[in-house]
C-alpha cells in the first residue's frame, strides 16, 4: 500500500500526474494548502488584457491524464473578484488523451486592464473521475418527481 503524503486528500483516488514543463521557470502544479481541491497553474507569458478582451493564456506545461479522470480549469476566485478576469469556458475541460500545452482561456469581465504577470498564478485544475456513457436510443424516459421542470422550477 502506497503511503500518502501530507498535501494529499485521504482518499482512494489519489493517482500519479506525469507532468512535462514546457517553461522549467515555472513551478509544477500544486495545492496551496492541504486539502484543496485545485492544483494553481501560472501563467507562461505576460499579456494585458483591456476590458471585455480574451487571451489565450498558456501554463508551460502539459500532463499525462490517466485514463478514467479528467482535468477541469477553475478561475481562481481572486482574479475574478479583485479584476472581473475569469476562464471564459469554465470550466475547461482536459481529456485523459490530450498530451498537448494547456492554455487558458481568460477574459476581463472588468472596467479596467489587467496585467498578466509570467509566473501569475490565473487558474486551477481540479482532477476528477469520469464516466463512461453506452448511449441507447428510447422511445420514453422513466418517469421521476422532477419530470420535466427546468430552470427555476424547484422555487417556484
Amino acid at each position: 500500500m502506497r503511503r500518502r503524503n501530507r498535501d494529499e486528500a485521504p482518499s482512494e483516488d489519489v493517482l500519479d500526474l506525469d507532468v512535462r514543463q514546457l517553461d522549467p521557470a515555472l513551478p509544477v502544479p500544486s495545492y496551496a494548502h492541504p486539502g484543496d481541491a485545485g492544483l494553481d497553474l501560472h501563467a507562461a507569458d505576460a499579456t494585458v488584457l483591456r476590458p471585455g478582451q480574451r487571451a489565450l493564456v498558456p501554463t508551460g506545461l502539459a500532463v499525462a491524464i490517466p485514463d478514467g479522470w479528467a482535468g477541469f480549469v477553475h478561475p481562481r476566485s481572486g482574479l475574478a473578484v479583485d479584476h472581473g478576469v475569469t476562464v471564459l469556458n469554465a470550466p475547461g475541460t482536459i481529456d485523459a488523451g490530450y498530451r498537448g500545452e494547456i492554455r487558458v482561456p481568460l477574459v476581463n469581465l472588468g472596467e479596467e486592464a489587467v496585467e498578466i504577470q509570467h509566473g501569475q498564478r490565473i487558474a486551477q485544475l481540479v482532477l476528477m473521475r469520469v464516466g463512461r456513457a453506452r448511449v441507447r436510443s428510447v422511445e420514453r424516459l422513466p418517469d421521476t418527481a422532477r419530470g420535466t421542470g427546468g430552470f427555476g422550477s424547484t422555487g417556484r
